[in-house]
């Protein structure tokens, strides 16, 4: 494992951060993830350690208490924290969202309001956008905000929210017609609202339901919810970046770094499997030889290094060209959808070569098995991926005259 989806280039501090994490989840999280992950538990001790170690403001700026560090490193951190278990890296990676969407679009009221305590985990954050009778379709978000004097009032449903339950704050995006005409694009009356409540399930603030957790497939143990508001009132400085109307291009730019952040996590995941796999394949015996020798085994296991090792080289090209303050939506969006689809085929090479122990819940390749699906999925669908990489290679490669 140690020759797959090394990184080059990277500072004797940036070495020595992913060395600690790497240290954390072999001792803190790999020993418990499977038990916590098949009770749904969520991970209370392992997000203490993770508050010690200060990823909460990994890349929070140090003037606020933070680390400062690039998306780069955040990035390598997430697929580290996703190797031991993905729902750490998920409630980690909800909150450094918000913390980047309020770093690059708050104002300095906002910034030096709540950065301070997201860095050291003290308020952590989560982000909400879809709503029950929508997906991937942003533009048809019904959920609104109506200003009344110095506050707005919010009402609407949303769902699929990432630390709903264990979250301080929330960024919110609803629709606000407010100085926007009728007939404005669906995009340009948009306002992302950053709401403070009470950790915690049920009304936790006047206007504000978090219901219980959603029950899942995989993902297990960070709680997924519904938020509804009726009659949520939210003071108008607490619109992010004090002007409403430009919630959508806040939220877009948030998803951009998410999905490089979800692509470390497939990579993550994908190295997991492959470690297992290739263990088991060592250990397991057939026709009097480790069924490793076989022919068969070792193309599975050449393929699924490969695959590893190009997911991780697109993820770090994605993480460093936002770094560099380019454009990336191209190169995350293809990062995101390589590597969700290898981590899947990864995870089941490893499921097939454990044969009927893999659909076992003694053995660590069953949760990972259930833990792949929602990377198909989470920051867009493959179909999304797809649309954002092949209108980009128009604008790119479009034909002149």
């Amino acid at each position: 494992m140690a020759r797959l989806a090394q990184t080059d280039g990277l500072t004797d501090i940036q070495r020595e951060i992913l060395a600690t994490v790497r240290d954390f989840v072999d001792k803190e999280i790999l020993p418990v993830a499977t038990d916590l992950e098949h009770r749904d538990e969520y991970p209370t001790r392992i997000v203490e350690g993770l508050k010690e170690l200060g990823l909460f403001g990994l890349m929070i700026p140090e003037e606020y208490g933070g680390l400062g560090e690039s998306l780069l490193t955040y990035a390598l951190c997430v697929e580290e924290l996703s190797r031991g278990w993905m729902s750490v890296s998920g409630i980690v990676n909800t909150h450094f969202i918000v913390a980047y969407m309020l770093k690059q679009h708050g104002t300095q009221e906002q910034k030096d309001h709540f950065l301070p305590r997201m860095a050291t985990g003290e308020v952590r954050g989560a982000f909400s956008m879809s709503e029950p009778g929508l997906g991937s379709d942003v533009s048809a978000i019904t959920s609104k905000g109506v200003r009344d004097g110095d506050e707005f009032v919010l009402s609407g449903q949303k769902m699929w929210l990432t630390n709903g339950g264990s979250s301080a704050l929330v960024a919110v995006l609803c629709r606000t017609d407010e100085g926007h005409p009728e007939g404005t694009a669906p995009h340009k009356s948009m306002t992302t609202f950053l709401v403070e409540k009470e950790p915690g399930f049920g009304q936790v603030k006047p206007g504000l339901t978090i219901p219980g957790k959603i029950d899942k497939m995989g993902y297990k143990g960070v709680d997924t919810t519904e938020l509804i508001m009726d009659g949520l009132r939210v003071p108008a400085a607490r619109v992010l970046g004090g002007v409403t109307g430009r919630g959508f291009y806040h939220m877009m730019d948030g998803v951009e770094v998410g999905r490089v952040n979800v692509a470390a996590r497939g990579c993550g995941v994908a190295q997991r499997a492959f470690e297992l796999g290739v263990s088991y394949a060592q250990q397991r015996h057939t026709f009097g030889k480790p069924i490793a020798q076989h022919q068969a085994i070792q193309f599975k296991l050449a393929e699924m290094a490969t695959k590893v090792e190009a997911a991780h080289a697109m993820m770090v090209n994605a993480a460093r060209k936002k770094d560099s303050g380019q454009r990336n939506d191209l190169e995350a969006g293809m990062a995101k959808y390589l590597a969700s689809e290898y981590c899947k085929e990864v995870v089941e090479d490893a499921f097939r070569i454990h044969g009927g122990y893999g659909f076992s819940k003694e053995y660590e390749i069953e949760r990972l098995y259930r833990e792949a699906p929602m990377l198909l999925i989470g920051e867009g669908t493959a179909e999304i991926q797809k649309m954002i990489i092949g209108r980009r290679l128009l604008e790119e490669y479009r034909i002149q005259g």
